[in-house]
């Protein structure tokens, strides 16, 4: 299956219902974890020449597009193994990651967008939101953080938005990873477990389990709200984190396709270089 296939697969369309993915399911994919982890590290190297060429536009001042990898999941998901697995795997450089929290009192003196526009990648780059301005429509809209009729305002906001972005040559590629109720607990239990993985455990977690059915019904109106052909949403069964980590990064090879970057032209005689280079 090559990568533009993989949206397909993945993409959210008309019609799409998270309750009828099996979050443990493989779509599009019909071979195991060992062939998986190796076409992950076979692909890697075919994403690090696109990745490379992008970078290189933009250091020639020659870039005009940019990938945006927005990543959306409930917590212990697999956010930080694609940043670490996928995104990790290419030149650091040429990345500029971005991990919301909570509003800032700045930040919230502003309109919802504000902060994340100031962090949209410039042209050569790959941006990665780790959770992005869905949290205001998601936990905003669970936890009851802002009026209903002010939810209801940012999902045109987003739209909007993305289709300004999209239009400036920013490929978006919005991604949830979809895991079950079970594999979160199991996954949360392995952080208690290990005194190394302490760190990432927050008790507020257990809390936001609890209303787990309301978080999946704000994905679902998220998903019917904002999957736009500027801007689709994919999702990706994510039980399984090397078939999550694979998709993903089939999804940015898809993207960095479309863009096919090009090695920049020298803007020096070559020859001569080599003959002064010779020389010295």
């Amino acid at each position: 299956m090559d990568a533009h296939t993989w949206t397909q697969t993945l993409r959210v369309d008309e019609g799409f219902r998270l309750a009828d993915l099996d979050p443990d399911a493989k779509p599009g994919y019909d071979h195991g974890k060992a062939r998986g982890v190796a076409d992950l590290a076979a692909r890697l190297a075919d994403l690090n020449v696109l990745q490379e060429r992008l970078f290189a536009e933009s250091r020639a001042g020659v870039a005009k597009d940019a990938v945006l990898l927005v990543l959306q999941a409930m917590d212990s998901a697999g956010k930080g193994g694609i940043v670490r697995h996928v995104v990790g795997g290419v030149d650091p450089q040429g990345v500029a990651l971005a991990a919301f929290k909570a509003p800032t009192a700045e930040e919230r003196e502003h309109d919802f967008l504000w902060r994340i526009e100031k962090r949209l990648p410039d042209p050569g780059f790959i941006g990665v939101f780790d959770r992005s301005h869905y949290e205001d429509v998601l936990i905003g809209r669970v936890r009851e953080l802002a009026p209903p009729a002010e939810i209801e305002r940012r999902y045109d906001a987003i739209n909007e938005f993305e289709a300004r972005v999209a239009a400036s040559g920013t490929r978006i590629v919005k991604v949830m990873l979809h895991i079950s109720p079970e594999e979160q607990k199991t996954r949360l239990m392995e952080r208690l477990d290990r005194p190394d993985k302490h760190w990432k455990y927050n008790p507020g977690d257990v809390d936001e389990r609890l209303v787990w059915p309301q978080y999946m019904q704000a994905y679902q109106t998220v998903f019917d709200r904002t999957s736009t052909a500027a801007a689709p949403w994919h999702v990706i069964p994510a039980n399984a984190k090397w078939y999550a980590r694979l998709a993903v990064q089939e999804l940015l090879l898809a993207a960095l396709e479309d863009i096919d970057p090009q090695w920049p032209r020298a803007d020096f005689d070559v020859e001569s270089e080599k003959k002064r280079l010779a020389a010295s």
